[in-house]
């Protein structure tokens, strides 16, 4: 149970060291970090639309 628990304190000594990102970004980098977000987004909505649609279709 020890072993366990060292694990998991760990695991959340990480996340808080790098909960906040240390690299600076331009704009133009967010922009694009942006896009993609919303592209990736879409292509989520996309794949679901389309399982609905065939599911219908059986």
């Amino acid at each position: 149970m020890r072993t366990i628990n060292q694990f998991f304190s760990k695991i959340r000594e990480i996340n808080q060291r790098y909960s906040k990102p240390k690299v600076e970004m331009s704009r133009g980098v967010k922009f694009s970090l942006a896009v993609l977000r919303i592209y990736l987004f879409l292509l989520v909505v996309l794949m679901i639309y389309k399982f609905i649609t065939v599911m219908n279709v059986l």
